[in-house]
């Protein structure tokens, strides 16, 4: 995965391809956007012709000999045109609403599905406010580029082509001095702004930085009240902001002068066509409304140029902002589907790792030749210290992560060649540690089997033995949980993610140390539902407390990445010196005393 850091140095051409392709489902709406834009700029040309016309015959009459029907004939075709101006700022307003709206809820689903096809590696390699963050400001920047495109460079553009021609066709003078200020001021802008961008960069990264201080601060309030820290992370919040303020400042002041500096810049260009105006009056090649058509012009043109700065800065911004999801479409899903992947079908459920290798890094492998059938319906426990590769086992058979070497089955059929979602619709995974969404209870275990009705949900909860405790909750299975469940104990988690397994009835069950937070009343109650769970199915349970696995059909000794020993519990105590033996009287010798 990039570097986010790196990805803000943006590349426009790999943003504007993703884009184009969304805005180009909308070929119609989209032409809507350019015509009602030109008529509002051929408006904007075309009226000051009228309003001209009509200065140099009211300045050229007597009073009383005024030609009242030229008069308003004029002044009806000057608001006629302003009126077509108005139909195309209409055109264009809903047509950009229009097209923005849809593109951007294109690309949200997009991103969305993207960010949700990558493997679980990607996901704990990622803060989660980061991923947020990027599908949410990849969207809105679509907004932010299409507008200053629209209403910026592309209105400039035409608006410019425009009065440069007009004026030519009264000076070739002033029209080749308003053109060259024009490419002069533009480029100068485009300067600018890029000397801006890294000041401003720096404000920004500052503020994340802020950001981050303040986050992790909320995040971890209790433990800077145990250790009595708050002037601690007073003191680091204050020089993160006194950073901030100093590129804050640094940022504003080139701002200023930036400003100042177009400031001469349009006095000049005002002052300079006007005085050649003056002359050519002179010489009897301009009149009064002339003069009033250049003023009107250079406001017009100079109000759309003086912001050319500014939508550069918020471009570049936006396409930094977007290259940061972009950067996560370009990065290869870390488990793909094969093409045209079968679905699994599970009939017995037998599962078979033969010659399995997997490693995260070449120096430390956690499985080597790694070989373990398990048959139908068999109740399977793996014990071993931490860090032997339990966990890793049942992840690749989830299919967290691919197999480096060898291959897993389930009823003789690859995993790998199967669909990711069809593997793992056919196993309920209970892990150490659940995490609940921030929803209701009635829908956190209704996520095992979505089509369920609230009274399966209830039954379900009534064998995990949760519905003791949500019934007496205020607002019952209404009752939303907080992110990831922080409303609840971690027993109470635990036994509503039990309920979830329940609802699925997968054909395989995976407990990865299920009971670990529960006290021994609940975990008494719970092995009673977990028996009733695994009855019919092929489980797999990982344990560390080995009182809870006495009744398995086989326990796997793991360590070190190999199966040290196999069989049952009397079978694996009968092995004097043997880990399972030595683990088994670490326990039941008093370190754990709920074992005996």
């Amino acid at each position: 995965m990039a570097d986010p850091a790196k990805a803000r140095k943006t590349k426009p051409g790999a943003v504007l391809r993703y884009y184009l392709a969304a805005a180009s489902k909308y070929p119609v709406t989209l032409a809507l956007v350019i015509v009602g834009n030109l008529l509002i700029q051929g408006s904007g040309i075309v009226a000051p012709l009228y309003l001209q016309r009509f200065i140099d015959l009211i300045s050229g009459i007597v009073p009383g000999q005024t030609p009242v029907n030229a008069l308003i004939g004029l002044l009806a075709l000057f608001a006629l045109v302003n009126l077509i101006g108005w139909i195309g700022q209409r055109v264009q307003m809903l047509s950009i609403m229009r097209m923005e709206a849809r593109v951007m809820a294109d690309l949200s689903n997009r991103a969305f599905a993207n960010l949700l096809g990558h493997s679980y590696d990607f996901f704990v390699s990622n803060f989660a406010g980061t991923l947020t963050r990027r599908v949410n400001r990849y969207a809105r920047s679509f907004e932010q580029i299409f507008d200053t495109f629209v209403f910026s460079f592309f209105s400039t553009a035409v608006f410019g082509i425009g009065v440069i021609f007009v004026l030519m066709q009264r000076s070739v003078f002033l029209g080749i001095a308003l053109l060259v200020w024009t490419a002069v001021f533009v480029s100068i802008q485009v300067v600018m702004a890029r000397i801006r961008q890294p000041l401003r960069r720096k404000r920004t990264e500052e503020d994340s930085k802020v950001t981050g201080i303040l986050s992790d601060a909320v995040s971890n309030q209790s433990t800077i009240s145990v250790f009595a820290s708050a002037p601690y992370e007073r003191s680091l919040f204050a020089q993160a902001i006194e950073r901030w303020k100093k590129a804050t400042l640094t940022s504003w002041y080139a701002d200023a002068l930036i400003f100042a500096i177009q400031g001469i810049f349009a006095i000049i260009v005002e002052a300079g066509l006007l005085i050649g105006g003056v002359f050519l009056w002179e010489r009897g090649l301009m009149t009064v409304g002339d003069f009033v058509l250049i003023q009107v012009y250079i406001i017009g043109l100079m109000d759309r140029i003086w912001n050319l700065g500014n939508s550069l800065r918020r471009l570049y911004d936006a396409f930094a902002d977007a290259y940061e999801m972009v950067v996560i479409f370009e990065t290869p899903f870390g488990v793909k589907d094969a093409p045209n992947a079968p679905e699994l079908v599970v009939s017995d459920a037998r599962i078979e790792m033969k010659d399995v290798g997997f490693t995260f890094s070449e120096e430390s492998p956690v499985l080597k030749h790694f070989t373990l059938a398990i048959g139908a319906k068999e109740k399977l426990a793996l014990v071993g210290p931490s860090g032997a590769g339990k966990s890793t086992i049942t992840k690749l058979l989830l299919r967290f992560y691919d197999v480096s070497s060898g291959s897993i089955r389930i009823d003789g059929q690859d995993i790998a060649e199967v669909p990711q979602e069809s593997l793992r619709r056919s196993i309920a995974f209970v892990p150490q540690e659940p995490v609940l969404f921030h929803r209701s209870l009635m829908d956190n275990i209704r996520y095992g089997n979505q089509g369920a009705t609230d009274e399966e949900v209830m039954e379900a909860a009534k064998k995990a033995r949760c519905h003791e405790f949500i019934s007496r909750l205020p607002e019952g299975y209404g009752t939303h949980v907080g992110e990831r469940g922080i409303k609840l104990s971690g027993g109470e988690r635990q036994r509503v993610a039990i309920a979830r397994a329940i609802l699925k009835d997968a054909p395989i069950l995976i407990l990865d140390e299920a009971t670990s937070s529960l006290d021994s009343e609940s975990e008494a109650l719970i092995q009673e539902a977990l028996k009733v769970l695994m009855e019919g199915k092929t489980v797999i349970v990982i344990a560390h407390r080995l009182s809870t696995i006495m009744t398995m059909d086989r326990i796997v000794v793991i360590e070190h990445g190999a199966i040290a020993a196999e069989g049952t519990h009397a079978e694996l105590l009968d092995q004097q010196g043997g880990l399972y033996h030595k683990l088994w009287s670490i326990q039941a010798g008093g370190f754990v005393a709920d074992t005996e």
